[in-house]
């Protein structure tokens, strides 16, 4: 690959890049994150003398969430860039016990799970992967100036194509964007063969449901 700065496409959902342009989407393979005390006082002193706290220093595989538009170089630049922690399924599934049944992995792969975000498994042997959790539970920020190097330092990345890198972003905004309403509208009861047909309509895969319901418009 003589131009670095052409992606390689390993499928529908990622490329390969060594550009040193950065965009949403972008995967970044343990990177450094920064955790405060949970017990951290403020401000830092007790009677006047100053006080210590421990930060903790890790790494975690991130996926960058600022928009590419605000990560172009040669332009007036924020300084912090967004990121959301990424484990493999797994991984996941062994801290969050839902996302060990097939429920729970069906519910988050539809969308169900407003904290999580289900990206695919790449198979491909420049850069393997199973599938992966975005959590926006925890979200880190980073100097902008850092990326870039860290960015540059990893040689070969992955990066999410469009437009999967845009469904990602808008599971971000909605997990954000929830209101819970003190008063809900009650549900509308529905007859046993109503309930029947929507148990398996909801069942099926999203194209078949899809083709199903055409049907009757």
């Amino acid at each position: 690959m003589n131009d670095t700065t052409i992606p390689v496409v390993l499928s529908d959902w990622y490329e390969l890049t060594q550009s040193t342009a950065l965009l949403q989407g972008d995967i970044l393979l343990n990177s450094p994150v920064f955790r405060p005390p949970k017990e951290m006082s403020w401000p830092p002193t007790n009677a006047g003398i100053e006080t210590e706290f421990a930060m903790e220093v890790g790494t975690q595989d991130v996926v960058i969430m600022s928009q590419s538009c605000d990560l172009v170089e040669q332009k007036v630049e924020m300084w912090l860039v967004l990121l959301c922690p990424l484990w493999p399924l797994s991984e996941a599934a062994a801290v969050n016990p839902i996302l060990a049944s097939g429920f729970g992995k069906e519910e988050c792969r539809r969308g169900h799970m407003p904290g999580y975000h289900m990206m695919a498994e790449c198979s491909d042997d420049r850069w393997r992967r199973e599938i992966s959790i975005v959590s926006f539970r925890e979200v880190w920020s980073l100097p902008l100036a850092f990326v870039r190097k860290f960015a540059a330092a990893s040689g070969l990345r992955a990066r999410m194509r469009s437009p999967y890198r845009e469904h990602l972003a808008q599971a971000f905004a909605r997990y954000f964007m929830r209101v819970g309403l003190p008063a809900d509208i009650p549900p509308f009861q529905s007859q046993s063969a109503e309930r029947e047909v929507m148990k398996r309509l909801n069942a099926m895969d999203e194209e078949t449901r899809k083709r199903i319901l055409s049907a009757f418009r």
